[in-house]
């Protein structure tokens, strides 16, 4: 029984040695992100990471301009990370999901000005005084029953 117990505690020795081998090479990632945020508006919610870089913004793996297909979103998109000379040397990694382009623009907007935020603390007057960490909450009213619409009535009829 000896011998058993003594060749359990090597294979134990050599499994815990390979999970820190891989462990330690997954803790090593190329280009790590240093600040993370979340931004919502409507139904659009927009994942922003902010990485060392050359200053380039990337939507779901598109540069913002190919993403936005109206120049109204890629302004909006831009606004808050292009405001800053600190994003020169970051590269901003937005995921978004769910909305219209409108929605997606300004939930990316408030991500990206909430990253800069988690990363420099001292940007928070200047992100306030520009209006990009501002939440718009209003969302689309949900319909009641009993009507035709989350307002409108159904039409009335006397007889």
């Amino acid at each position: 029984m000896a011998q058993a117990s003594a060749s359990t505690k090597k294979t134990a020795a050599k499994a815990s040695s390979q999970v820190k081998s891989q462990s330690s090479s997954k803790s090593e990632i190329v280009n790590r992100p240093f600040a993370h945020a979340v931004g919502r508006r409507k139904s659009a919610v927009a994942r922003a990471w902010l990485r060392k870089g050359n200053g380039q913004l990337m939507v779901n793996g598109l540069a913002h301009d190919e993403y936005f297909k109206v120049q109204e979103a890629v302004d909006a998109s831009q606004a808050s990370f292009k405001a800053f000379p600190v994003t020169s040397g970051m590269t901003a990694d937005v995921t978004i999901k769910g909305g219209g382009y409108s929605a997606q623009s300004l939930a990316m907007q408030l991500a990206v000005a909430r990253a800069l935020l988690a990363f420099d603390e001292t940007l928070k007057s200047e992100l306030r005084k520009q209006g990009f960490i501002t939440v718009d909450s209003r969302v689309k009213e949900r319909k009641k029953y009993g009507q035709k619409a989350a307002r409108r009535k159904f039409q009335f009829t006397k007889r």
